[in-house]
């Protein structure tokens, strides 16, 4: 079997990296997302290694080690935040290449103290109930006033056990801010959710970031970015001579 076909180059990289409307320290996060969820893994050393030479933001500039420690803790919480609405078997498999090209001090090993995250506290030393209720919480910032009656879809799936899992991910996984804020949590969700062709979800998605504070633009620009990676990689529309194949089923939604 071949090699697959590259999708970064360094003119994409270039331009996301400068795209106007894209936040600041989010087009990294944005990239190496999409391209977890487009099977892409081996694909994500470029964008480190791109962001960790040439600096996060628009001008070229060595950073420092503290800016590049950021960068590479952003990254990883991306990809663990990912596996909520995209799977855990491919944020393992990102994750394992990124470390490849991640310097040994820019790793963050088990039971470091402190964590960067936090989460072995929220896990094994705080109740169980305040991570629940923080979950619930950040939850309903989401989705704001539809949030009780998209849980209550999950709760009534024909399964309790649903609405659940979504409260475990909500708590432990999606509700720390301690690497990345509300905002870019819902980025990494709109560059997640966009490969998978899953209209419904990311259009909650697509408002949440609204609702948490980002500006439409901004959250334009993200969906923009990760459409455009997607193409890179050979999604196209699907229609009714192609129902079937790597690709969309509808237009992607906007806001």
């Amino acid at each position: 079997m071949g090699l697959l076909p590259a999708i970064v180059t360094p003119a994409l990289l270039a331009s996301i990296r400068s795209h106007p409307q894209l936040p600041k320290h989010t087009w990294y996060l944005v990239a190496a997302t999409t391209l977890s969820q487009l099977n892409r893994p081996d694909e994500i050393a470029k964008v480190y290694e791109y962001a960790t030479t040439r600096g996060p933001e628009l001008v070229d500039s060595i950073p420092s080690h503290d800016e590049r420690l950021a960068i590479s803790r952003r990254m990883r919480e991306a990809l663990v935040k990912a596996a909520a609405v995209g799977g855990v078997p491919k944020t393992i498999n990102a994750l394992l290449e990124l470390k490849k090209v991640t310097p040994s001090e820019m790793l963050d090993e088990p039971q470091a103290s402190p964590s960067p995250t936090g989460r072995s506290f929220d896990i094994y030393k705080t109740p169980t109930t305040e991570i629940l209720q923080r979950g619930q919480r950040f939850f309903e910032d989401i989705y704001g006033k539809i949030s009780k009656r998209i849980m209550g879809q999950m709760d009534r799936s024909g399964t309790e056990d649903l609405g659940l899992a979504a409260r475990l991910m909500y708590g432990y996984i999606l509700s720390n801010t301690s690497v990345l804020n509300a905002v870019e949590t819902s980025f990494v969700m709109i560059a997640a959710l966009i490969p998978q062709d899953v209209n419904p979800q990311l259009k909650g998605h697509l408002r949440g970031a609204l609702n948490g504070g980002a500006a439409v633009e901004e959250v334009k620009a993200v969906r923009n970015v990760v459409v455009d990676i997607c193409v890179a990689s050979g999604m196209t529309m699907l229609d009714d001579n192609s129902p079937a194949g790597f690709g969309w089923r509808s237009q992607v939604a906007d806001i």
